[in-house]
């Protein structure tokens, strides 16, 4: 299966016509043909199926089909990380798309005080792009950052009420990952602190924004490890068992 992603409004076409990148990768390097049916997925959680059915010297038509399945987790998990080095940051969002996480915001603490640039964002947007299609997903993550430590509350209040917040931490936590857990939204918001650990000042501050302590267990993981290990523990709950852990569901 080939899943192609387009903007949202050519999924509420007849027809759409496939140029440039897109054109070269699948019908020049793939050598994708006439009659062949693809997945056409619009980055917000939608998919159609789609019929090639003429291939030019620098174009092909594909004509829009019916819904195509959105493969779209039913929780909701956004990360917000302590801002990792820019490869660790590309590998982090690549497997983040693939698990079909819904966001990761990148967040400044005291021992990670590294700001990243337009530049390096519009890169990371580049790569869920192509995580999305390798996975066959259709809901592209929300990336944001980075986020001066000051706007976490915002941030939390934005991932919605009825989130479960979750911190993990290795130091006064109160649940092991096995607890972890969804709140009765259907959503969970994972913070992830940076491999010398949160401050104790943070620790408060996060204790006080109603944040529950959980650790993965007794050794110390990098960032993206954390963060790809929490999220799958979540998105891989069976629906009878997504229930939020007492006391971990904070209103926002």
């Amino acid at each position: 299966m080939i899943t192609l992603l387009r903007v949202p409004a050519d999924l509420d076409r007849a027809e759409i016509d496939i140029e440039g990148d897109a054109y070269r990768h699948l019908f020049r390097a793939r050598r994708v043909a006439a009659g062949e049916r693809v997945r056409l997925a619009d980055g917000a959680g939608r998919a159609r199926w789609g019929e090639v059915t003429a291939v030019g010297r620098s174009a092909a038509t594909v004509r829009v089909g019916g819904e195509a399945p959105a493969n779209v987790p039913a929780v909701r998990v956004q990360l917000l990380v302590a801002v990792p080095k820019k490869e660790r940051a590309v590998w982090l969002v690549e497997k983040a798309t693939e698990l079909g996480v819904a966001a990761v915001r990148l967040l400044e603490t005291a021992r990670t005080p590294r700001e990243f640039g337009e530049g390096t964002l519009r890169r990371l947007e580049r790569v869920a792009a192509a995580a999305l299609e390798q996975s066959h997903g259709s809901r592209l993550p929300e990336l944001s950052g980075t986020h001066p430590w000051g706007e976490v509350p915002a941030l939390l209040v934005a991932a919605g009420e009825g989130t479960a917040r979750w911190v993990l931490d290795t130091e006064g936590a109160e649940a092991a990952g096995r607890d972890l857990a969804p709140g009765p939204a259907g959503s969970a918001a994972l913070l992830v602190g940076p491999e010398g650990g949160w401050t104790g000042d943070e620790r408060a501050d996060l204790a006080g924004w109603g944040c529950r302590a959980v650790s993965l267990g007794p050794t110390a993981l990098r960032v993206e490890t954390a963060a790809l290990a929490a999220a799958a523990l979540v998105l891989s709950l069976p629906l009878d068992l997504r229930r939020p852990a007492r006391g971990a569901s904070i209103d926002g």
